[in-house]
């Protein structure tokens, strides 16, 4: 189904108010391509041509080929939010409701890969992403039961070396959310939900983080997923999916007909920003390619 934004009473801008001539651009075309879900999260796409997505509340993860119907990918996902591939093709799902990161290779065989932090569950692991290298990062907030029953006293972010030993990297005051790394691997992005901002940190060759830095301000709405193009653009999904410079400036703003909770780039080409929102999964045609760690 194509759909018109103006439809929904929403422009390119969202809802930023009246734009300055800097973030005007054409209006692109967006698709929903499959719809009927509760809650749609954590699209990663494969190299092998299909996008895997989460549906939270039906406990279920789903795969999507292009011009084809949505199919079930895992049933009793444990409540799989955030996803993505590595570049030996091995899935990475966070699980909400277990607390826990896990792999799954290509044989369908599951490894969990992180569950306690110094003796304590984990609050409830919710986006991640992983290095070309093997360097696997992801965040650890906090939210709905996930708050009145964690037994870690603060959020975090956390670090996974590919010899899988696990390192708490960041401690913010509010709940880190989306996770994403620039194009060379050498910048991790955070969005930070409680806060309205984007931390940005410097990856060196080892996988180790420093010079934590606030990149982007006063994001309109919760700042969930985002995603980083091969040209710097950082996309953070909020209100609609705010598109701001490697500095942090706002250029664009795509206006959804629900709000969006995640994105990802994918297609053979890798210039379709695939957004999860709500209950549907729409694909918006970009001029750009995503920045994919494989």
């Amino acid at each position: 189904m194509r759909i018109n934004r103006r439809q929904f009473g929403v422009s390119m801008l969202g809802v930023l108010g009246r734009p300055t001539a800097a973030q005007e651009t054409p209006d692109m075309p967006m698709d929903r391509v499959a719809t009927g879900f509760r809650f749609t999260e954590g699209p990663a796409w494969s190299r092998e041509g299909f996008l895997l997505f989460s549906d939270v509340p039906n406990d279920k993860i789903m795969k999507y080929v292009p011009g084809q119907k949505a199919t079930v990918f895992r049933e009793n996902s444990n409540g799989a939010n955030g996803n993505c591939f590595d570049a030996q093709g091995r899935f990475y799902t966070c699980e909400s409701r277990t607390r826990r990161v896990v792999r799954m290779d290509k044989k369908g065989e599951m490894q969990v890969l992180a569950e306690k932090w110094d003796g304590k569950r984990l609050n409830g692991p919710n986006d991640i992403v992983v290095r070309k290298d093997g360097h696997i990062y992801f965040t650890d907030p906090a939210f709905g039961n996930q708050a009145d029953t964690r037994e870690l006293d603060f959020f975090g972010v956390y670090h996974i070396s590919p010899k899988g030993d696990l390192q708490l990297i960041a401690k913010p005051v509010g709940r880190p959310n989306g996770i994403a790394l620039s194009a060379n691997g050498h910048i991790l992005y955070v969005a930070n939900s409680d806060e309205h901002n984007v931390r940005a940190y410097d990856v060196d060759r080892g996988g180790e983080v420093s010079h934590e830095r606030v990149v982007i301000t006063g994001v309109d709405g919760v700042p969930d997923g985002i995603r980083v193009d091969d040209k710097g653009n950082i996309y953070v999904t909020a209100s609609g999916v705010a598109v701001y410079d490697a500095q942090g400036k706002l250029v664009e703003t795509l206006g959804m007909p629900e709000t969006p909770a995640n994105c990802a780039f994918g297609d053979t080409d890798l210039e379709s920003l695939y957004i999860t929102a709500r209950t549907s999964l729409y694909r918006a045609r970009r001029n750009v390619k995503g920045a994919l760690q494989y």
